[in-house]
């Protein structure tokens, strides 16, 4: 088992687990990014999100999407993790812990503030493997999107 930084020829292996992920949170029909969006974001000059894989015996296996955060409060970076998931025939070994150390170890080294995520209120399992790290459920905030019609509506020049 390894964990490394993410390869451009890692991308059909990166979005499989991208709709892996989707699948179980029941919400595959919302996955539209291609293999050519995530070459784009993840692999161009200036990339400003960051993948890091779990692999066993070169098999990609797991995968941990992230990109920067800021705290005014901290005055500090820290990182958001977008996705984490493992392929479930691999779940138990160690993946996800590796991946999760990978990134709090970039944490340290940068003097980045914080590791956060976000999981779904039903999946116990998850919720379980991260308070056993010590993560701490941010119950008290309530997560607000605008997207779509919303957002255009919003965004259109006046």
């Amino acid at each position: 088992m390894s964990v490394r930084p993410a390869l451009a020829s890692d991308v059909p292996e990166i979005l499989a687990l991208i709709r892996g992920l989707a699948e179980y949170e029941k919400a595959l029909d919302e996955v539209t990014a291609t293999e050519e969006d995530l070459r784009a974001c993840l692999f161009c000059e200036n990339p400003q999100v960051f993948c890091h894989v779990a692999t066993r015996e070169g098999v990609v296996v797991g995968i941990a999407i992230w990109h920067l955060n800021y705290s005014t409060w901290l005055g500090k970076h820290g990182i958001y993790l977008e996705d984490l998931f493992v392929v479930p025939q691999e779940r138990g070994h160690g993946h996800g812990m590796a991946l999760l150390k990978e990134l709090a170890r970039i944490c340290v080294e940068r003097d980045y503030e914080r590791l956060q995520w976000w999981v779904l209120d039903w999946n116990q399992p998850s919720i379980e493997f991260y308070k056993s790290l010590g993560a701490v459920a941010m119950d008290e905030w309530t997560v607000f999107r605008l997207s779509g019609r919303a957002l255009k509506k919003l965004g259109k020049t006046q």
